[in-house]
């Protein structure tokens, strides 16, 4: 339904929004504040709770003062904690526009700033004499209440704003000017994915180059020239130009058009194909230069975080394998006596080399074949039966978990490759070696993506890339759940 009307036009054309359209573009900023005000009251309601729960329970026969003069003295608390951890929301990008479909990360944002709160406040205790003190188990309490409030309530939020109706209302309408392998990657991203807070409108081509056509499903909505009428006719949010062999004149006066229109104007990166999210524009004595900043495993901090859950999962993961390596050993043994576990070398991080362990699938001296296949097909006639069975399961990986307490390897990101593979493929695949910049895992996003065995190696390659650029604890402990869901290609 075309919800536009043309007022006048003037010049080069003016144009003028219907109330219905207007009210549209109002609804992000609506959201937010509805946000902001669920939020507000979950918290309160939250620090309320915990108070009850430490001082008008059991607890208060253990208190020399009366409830009601414990609850005026905290009231100041109960209101600078509800401030202080809307801060600390705001702070980990909660009220950001772009998450509001995005529940995955709004859910990371809330851990993050309830468990910052709870260090800061305790910390403060300590620091800070207040009047009257802060019941330490109080304030783990009002964290504790104040994350489930949060995802509880949020949860039934985004269910709402995932409905259609009102999700079509959140997206930033884009329109593409030129059409190339990159925009076509990037139209394809947004419509696989719903979560997504876009929505390609059409594409703008030139008249000057011959550029691929848009499929049907990206209207071809005219040339550069037209763009303007375009920004109006089609209420665009956003502007993206991926033809970056246009002349310069036009550019800037695409780049101005946007400013003056107060539309967000953006640029694919052509000439950097590789870890996109990690490009960061910075100036120097105002010079502005675009290239690869830190990606999410550089921080210290990340990278200490999943050090000790590849330590904690490790010793578990040993623990929980060693009767099943036993076992495993001993059928191995019976079929094809010999060695039981088989070591390999693979390449590691920053290309280290390192030996992988495994329990032996195959016969013996099978390994000397390995370097005319990429990886082992179905059926393949060095296999054991019982070692059919084991990599079917991945049961055979189990002695990686030695690995990961080593640290040569870690419990989720790209598989290891053998060391003459991996020079090969970094030779065909544009940006293989990238997944060089973390430790290899067990298991990664590709693999419950089904990139297992003999399949699409640039896919696999780009399932790798995306982990390092979205990297999160939920992501991977999300990979370590799916692991023993998605059996895709596992043989």
């Amino acid at each position: 339904m075309e919800m536009f009307v043309q007022q006048e036009k003037i010049g080069a054309g003016v144009f003028e929004y219907t109330p219905e359209r207007s009210t549209e573009r109002d609804m992000p900023v609506r959201a937010l504040c509805w946000s902001v005000l669920g939020d507000t009251t979950a918290v309160f309601l939250a620090l309320t709770v915990s108070f009850w729960l430490r001082f008008d329970t059991a607890f208060t026969r253990m208190s020399s003062f009366p409830t009601h003069y414990i609850l005026r003295n905290y009231s100041s608390h109960i209101l600078f904690g509800t401030l202080s951890l809307l801060f600390a929301l705001a702070n980990f990008e909660v009220y950001k526009r772009h998450n509001l479909l995005r529940p995955r990360r709004i859910a990371l944002g809330v851990v993050k700033a309830c468990c910052t709160w709870l260090l800061i406040f305790l910390g403060l205790d300590l620091i800070v004499n207040f009047e009257p003190s802060i019941s330490r188990l109080y304030v783990v309490l009002s964290a504790s209440t104040s994350l489930i409030a949060l995802l509880s309530w949020r949860w039934a939020f985004h269910r709402w704003l995932r409905n259609e109706k009102v999700a079509k209302h959140l997206r930033q309408r884009i329109l593409l000017v030129g059409w190339n392998e990159e925009a076509a990657r990037l139209a394809k991203t947004i419509a696989d994915d719903q979560r997504q807070p876009y929505e390609i409108v059409g594409c703008a081509l030139s008249h000057v180059r011959v550029q691929p056509e848009p499929p049907e499903e990206i209207g071809r909505l005219g040339y550069y020239p037209d763009t303007e009428r375009i920004l109006h006719q089609h209420a665009i949010d956003v502007v993206i130009l991926s033809d970056l062999d246009a002349e310069r004149e036009r550019i800037v006066e695409l780049a101005n058009l946007c400013e003056k229109e107060m539309v967000q104007f953006k640029v694919i990166p052509s000439y950097f194909q590789i870890l996109v999210s990690g490009l960061h524009l910075e100036t120097v004595n105002g010079v502005p230069m675009l290239g690869v900043s830190q990606l999410p495993l550089d921080h210290l901090f990340n990278v200490v975080v999943k050090r000790l859950v590849d330590i904690v999962g490790a010793l578990v993961g040993l623990i929980l394998s060693a009767p099943i390596m036993v076992v495993l050993g001993w059928l191995v043994r019976r079929e094809s006596p010999g060695p039981v576990f088989f070591s390999q070398a693979r390449m590691g991080q920053n290309g280290r080399r390192f030996a992988m362990h495994k329990i032996r699938s195959m016969m013996l001296g099978a390994e000397k074949s390995d370097h005319l296949k990429q990886s082992t097909p179905r059926q393949d006639e060095r296999l054991l039966k019982i070692g059919a069975f084991m990599r079917r399961w991945n049961l055979d990986e189990t002695p990686q978990f030695w690995n990961v307490l080593k640290g040569d390897m870690s419990l989720v990101g790209p598989r290891p490759e053998r060391v003459f593979h991996s020079e090969k493929l970094s030779d065909e695949i544009p940006h293989y070696n990238a997944r060089h910049n973390v430790k290899p895992g067990i298991t990664g996003w590709a693999q419950i993506k089904g990139f297992r065995g003999d399949t699409d190696l640039r896919e696999r390659v780009k399932c790798d890339l995306y982990y390092l650029e979205n990297w999160n604890l939920l992501l991977d402990l999300h990979v370590m759940f799916m692991t023993f869901v998605k059996r895709d290609n596992a043989y």
